[in-house]
């Protein structure tokens, strides 16, 4: 049951792990109050995602924020001049978006601050890790201790919490997790590169290790693909 007191801010990027992350929090009975972003990406298909599991999760509020960072470019995912690589990559991918968790976690560790929220889920995984250097355990931990340390409730006695709980997951798992926690998968969206109608390439780094999630939790993949 939800505890109102309880109040989490959850950042929603309408993807498979972020929708798991959601459905993990609300089932520890926080008030979730869930954050998504407009920040240039490629695809804007994926914010109609986070909506739509917004709504039918019941969460206590949603909210949009539009940044710019293809102003800056740099990713494969805000500048369309770069294109998304459908094979194996070495290295930090060109898909990475530079400071990506950064930015979002402070606006997030800001709503929180307002709200008195203690905690703050974030879907990051470091099993399944694609080279993103901002999904790493170091990074969350190294976060965490400065929000303590830079915010008035941090220093007043009310700590934050940067929780992961798919960290130490693979993507089957968290699939086999947020099955047991009842997520619509169907509704979730993980491709880079989706078209106008939501469908999934099925060649990005992404999509592939969605496929392979699902295939070796033996659950049959709902995601509807742009046809060959």
């Amino acid at each position: 049951m939800t505890d109102p007191q309880k109040r989490a801010v959850v950042l929603l990027s309408g993807g498979l792990d972020s929708a798991t992350a959601l459905a993990i929090a609300l089932s520890r009975g926080y008030s979730c109050h869930v954050l998504s972003f407009d920040y240039g990406q490629r695809s804007q298909t994926e914010l109609n995602a986070a909506r739509n599991i917004a709504q039918s999760m019941g969460v206590a509020e949603h909210r949009v924020l539009r940044l710019n960072l293809e102003d800056f470019g740099g990713s494969a995912l805000t500048d369309k001049s770069i294109e998304v690589p459908e094979g194996e990559t070495e290295g930090i991918p060109i898909t990475y978006v530079p400071a990506r968790n950064t930015v979002f976690l402070s606006l997030a560790l800001g709503w929180a601050e307002v709200l008195h929220a203690e905690a703050i889920f974030i879907g990051v995984n470091a099993v399944d890790y694609s080279g993103y250097p901002d999904c790493r355990p170091e990074f969350i931990a190294a976060f965490e201790k400065m929000a303590n340390l830079a915010t008035r409730n941090g220093v007043s006695g009310e700590p934050f919490h940067i929780e992961t709980p798919l960290i130490d997951l693979t993507k089957a798992e968290i699939i086999k997790a947020g099955l047991e926690l009842g997520v619509d998968y169907s509704k979730t969206l993980s491709c880079y590169q989706a078209d106008d109608q939501g469908r999934a390439c099925g060649h990005c780094d992404s999509c592939r290790l969605r496929a392979r999630g699902f295939a070796d939790a033996g659950v049959v993949d709902p995601t509807v693909y742009i046809p060959e």
